[in-house]
């Protein structure tokens, strides 16, 4: 099949999409879904989280899986059969995306591909009148981000992502309790994504797996000819900044989500600065000369001011302790106490002497709310809707940009602390940096040879979502885009 132009795509598309936005029901092209017929649902990206959309959406009596989309033939044809064996009926295999997304027969897509993939996938689906389910981070960076929310509205569509802590009564219940005034006033949020990942192995010249279409892989990010710098083909491009945005885009949106609903924060930080490294796998491997394939930090601290409130990020891909009982989650510290998200589907709340003063427990169906706001035509009932996720997925963005314009800048732990003293922050900006230092040295960093990089503080208007007098930052809000994979403009979307 001859794969349509985006310009084919968008003709044949944009008037059945233009025709659901301004219906209050479910249409599929052209006619009323009857209110006890299956959505049809294409599910893009059949790997590891694809695999957890299609169990959930195979366990849902009102939906049906359709499509599978994946550029790795061999992926997508075993999860064909997976399907069929429990759904009863087999679904289209296809690796172009825009091959399902001209179906009109598609209610909804379940995004589940590469970062890089996420918000263009989103952003067709909705222009092809499709609702959404798409995986954190909601975007790769803020442009794309900014124009799936102007998607969403132009086209009427339900948007959600996949940040599921939002449906889980222990967050909801316990973001309630700080809201209430349970532990005070609540102005400092810690994030936390202390996840150990080994190194992803050397940098080298790897082969393209035969199976995978690697200019549909691709897509938006550039075009390696077809060229391979990582060992492992799926899931390690998180660690490569071409493709992914490191653990604190990979992880941490759920926590970043997490400390700003705790914080009440509907809008973007005013500053940012970022301290950090890839470090940590020389000493593992036992060789001075090891190089990484990864290029993303495995630490990384940012420090994001609003103001009157703060939010801190710590990443750490190397062994380290919990702190309050948590490695992936948010301490919130108020003035009669503090709450810890310990798991997603636990939280504690103690005292300013540290007794336990409530619990919050319980996991939800995050699958199952945004059927609830497709099948009602409600977007308002979404618990994770894509301004959450866009807001979200920004900090990790703007936490990055500064990490990558001060990768080259190596500083002595002292002249950190110089630094972080005329940072303004409601943290105690030495004690986070003794800890992160501690946790390298434990690992065996010699941070002498192998400093830390210290990003500049940049400032960030919030409204018009531009650095303040940094072109360099300002580039950084986007990508160099491919012509058949151009994200369009939050104005022309």
């Amino acid at each position: 099949m001859k794969k349509p132009t985006r310009r084919e795509f968008l003709r044949t598309t944009l008037f059945s999409g233009t025709a659901m936005a301004v219906s209050p029901m479910l249409l599929r092209g052209g006619e009323t879904v009857a209110a006890n017929e299956k959505l049809a649902a294409a599910i893009i990206g059949a790997g590891g989280r694809g695999n957890d959309h299609i169990q959930a959406f195979l366990a849902d009596p009102r939906a049906v899986i359709t499509y599978i989309v994946d550029p790795d033939e061999a992926i997508g044809n075993a999860r064909c059969d997976q399907i069929e064996k429990k759904q009863g009926s087999r679904p289209k295999f296809v690796r172009d995306m825009r091959e399902a997304l001209a179906d009109k027969s598609v209610d909804f897509t379940a995004g589940a591909t590469p970062n890089h993939w996420h918000a263009l996938s989103a952003i067709w689906a909705m222009q092809a009148g499709k609702d959404v389910y798409v995986e954190k981070p909601a975007s790769s960076n803020i442009f794309e981000g900014r124009t799936m929310v102007a998607a969403a509205k132009k086209y009427g569509r339900i948007c959600q992502v996949g940040t599921q802590c939002r449906s889980n009564p222990a967050q909801r219940d316990a973001v309630e309790f700080i809201h209430q005034g349970g532990i005070g006033e609540v102005n400092f949020a810690r994030g936390l994504c202390y996840k150990r990942r080994k190194s992803i192995g050397a940098l080298g010249d790897y082969p393209i797996p035969e199976s995978v279409d690697f200019n549909l892989w691709s897509g938006p990010a550039v075009y390696t000819t077809p060229r391979l710098t990582r060992q492992r083909f799926h899931y390690d491009w998180h660690w490569q900044r071409l493709y992914g945005n490191g653990d604190s885009g990979n992880q941490g949106p759920h926590q970043f989500d997490i400390a700003r609903w705790g914080l009440g924060l509907m809008r973007h930080p005013n500053k940012v600065i970022t301290y950090g490294g890839r470090l940590g796998y020389q000493a593992e491997r036992k060789d001075p000369s090891y190089i990484d394939a990864g290029d993303t930090a495995n630490t990384e601290v940012s420090i994001f001011d609003y103001g009157d409130k703060t939010l801190v990020f710590e990443t750490r891909g190397l062994e380290t302790p919990d702190l309050d009982k948590a490695k992936i989650g948010v301490i919130f510290y108020g003035t009669e106490g503090k709450l810890v998200q310990e798991s997603y589907g636990y939280s504690v709340a103690y005292d300013k002497s540290g007794k336990m003063i409530k619990e919050f427990k319980g996991s939800g169906n995050h699958y199952s709310n945004f059927l609830d706001a497709v099948l009602k035509r409600d977007a308002s009932i979404l618990h994770a809707p894509v301004l959450d996720g866009h807001l979200s997925a920004a900090l990790a963005h703007l936490g990055n940009i500064s990490y990558y314009l001060g990768e080259s800048n190596k500083v002595s732990v002292s002249d950190l602390e110089n630094v972080l003293k005329n940072v303004e922050s409601r943290d105690d900006n030495a004690e986070t940096l003794a800890r992160t230092v501690e946790h390298l040295q434990a690992n065996g960093v010699d941070l002498d040879k192998t400093p830390l990089s210290l990003g500049p503080q940049l400032t960030f208007d919030s409204d018009a979502e531009k650095f303040v007098d940094c072109d360099a930052a300002n580039a950084l809000l986007t990508r160099q885009w491919r012509e058949e994979f151009t994200c369009p403009s939050p104005e022309n979307v």
